[in-house]
């Protein structure tokens, strides 16, 4: 990424009439925004395989959190917590994805659809799965209170495509509101983030907090657009170590006043302030570790690395917990001993757990491979289906990750995601034929394309 980008770089400068070669406009690919996505994939992954321990016992089996029990844990979360960070880099990514769209002459309804598709067809396997899952273990009797307890940890991941298909969808309103006030923009997400904190904490309903999904993962996606503009690489080492380290200190305040969690994964679902405000010292960090996270990725090792895990990074994520919950039973059915979760051979055990899981999951990601691919371009004389289809294509798409996010996975849960999903991806796909020129300039797209 260049650290000269002027205002010309904007993402929503480019002309939507521009015929030239994308790759000719968008700014250099940036490998250490590969590396940050990766990482931030893998660290979900550590946190569970530490997070979820099976106890074996005379009095039969139990689940213990060993991760939450341990004395440095909520500390640990306030780097751990990387929810806002991976927000943040999906803003870059869709910064470059929104122009890319714009200079091939697309617009929000290409952009939509086509993230949407590249978000969830890869769940449309993993419902399908769960629901099957889900309805033998019913029919063969499972306690209901076991099944619920298994179900409720395998779906805790899903509600990161509610919250993040949300964002994917406002992305080209956000992009015209970065383009003309991009502080402005900020500075009104995180106005609404504490009125929703505000209301919620006024109210004592917890629901209202889901209102949040739309500023606080906003003004992350935000600071992605700002980072995309290359406006932190503008910025002198002192100022964003300065900026970070205020983030830090706000935080002290903002959780010892009893209304938020010092906790930063329990300020998670529904999102609160606290993760705006880490979000900014999250991407100032990573900007003052930049030039070295350069020279790293500059390796072949490094590299190769972030190619293997970064190509199925939404596999990987989407199956890591089932996988871990299945591989857990497998063993149990050998009679494999367990040790005691929180104890030294149990923590000596994580690395093993730990390539063990990714090793299933890239498995599992190879052979749904074809489940990743994304929507083909759309040919000359085509356009994506309007905006009633889309509209609810979304619905079909992120309805059935919201409810999980909410009721949490169920059988029935499950059925919806396996049926409703796969009817989405496929709205998504169609097409319809182009408007002329003459059409266009009297009929505009409710975000404008």
């Amino acid at each position: 990424m260049s650290t000269k980008q002027g205002p010309s770089s904007r993402i929503d400068s480019v002309p939507a009439s521009s015929a030239q070669d994308v790759r000719g406009i968008i700014a250099q690919r940036d490998l250490v925004v590969d590396l940050i996505r990766t990482a931030c994939v893998v660290l979900v992954v550590v946190v569970h395989v530490t997070m979820v321990g099976v106890a074996v016992s005379a009095d039969g089996i139990g689940v213990t959190s060993p991760l939450q029990e341990a004395a440095w844990y909520v500390p640990a979360t306030w780097t751990g917590q990387v929810m806002p960070l991976f927000f943040a880099v999906g803003g870059f990514a869709s910064a470059v994805g929104w122009r890319s769209t714009l200079a091939r002459g697309s617009g929000a309804r290409d952009f939509v659809a086509t993230r949407l598709v590249r978000l969830f067809r890869p769940a449309v396997p993993l419902f399908v799965v769960l629901a099957l899952g889900l309805g033998i273990a019913t029919a063969l009797g499972t306690p209901a209170e076991l099944l619920a307890e298994v179900a409720f940890g395998i779906g805790s991941p899903l509600w990161f495509l509610a919250a993040y298909g949300i964002t994917q969808c406002c992305v080209p309103v956000m992009a015209r509101l970065h383009a003309r006030a991009p502080f402005r923009t900020l500075g009104v997400l995180l106005v609404l983030a504490t009125a929703v904190d505000t209301l919620r904490f006024a109210t004592g309903t917890a629901e209202v907090g889901l209102l949040n999904l739309g500023p606080v993962w906003l003004f992350a996606q935000q600071l992605g657009f700002l980072w995309a503009d290359g406006w932190f690489a503008r910025r002198s080492r002192l100022l964003l170590a300065a900026v970070a380290l205020a983030g830090y200190a706000l935080l002290v305040p903002l959780t010892s006043v009893g209304l938020w969690a010092p906790d930063m994964l329990q300020d998670l679902n529904p999102p609160m302030l606290p993760l705006a405000v880490l979000a900014v010292s999250q991407v100032c960090l990573v900007q003052l570790v930049h030039r070295p996270l350069t020279r790293l990725m500059q390796t072949r090792p490094a590299q190769a690395t972030v190619f293997v895990l970064g190509r199925d990074g939404m596999a990987i994520y989407l199956w890591h917990l089932p996988l871990y919950i299945a591989l857990n039973g497998v063993a149990l059915l050998l009679a494999v001993p367990f040790p005691d979760p929180g104890s030294v051979p149990w923590w000596a055990t994580r690395p093993i757990a730990l390539v063990v899981v990714l090793a299933a999951a890239i498995g599992v990601a190879r052979a749904l491979r074809r489940w990743e691919r994304p929507l083909p371009r759309l040919q000359p004389g085509t356009d994506r289906a309007g905006w009633p289809v889309v509209t609810v294509a979304a619905l079909c798409t992120i309805g059935p990750a919201f409810v999980v996010m909410q009721w949490h996975l169920s059988f029935g849960v499950a059925v919806l995601g396996a049926v409703a999903v796969p009817v989405g991806v496929w709205l998504l796909g169609r097409t319809r034929p182009a408007r002329t020129a003459s059409t266009a300039s009297t009929a505009v797209g409710p975000v404008g394309t």
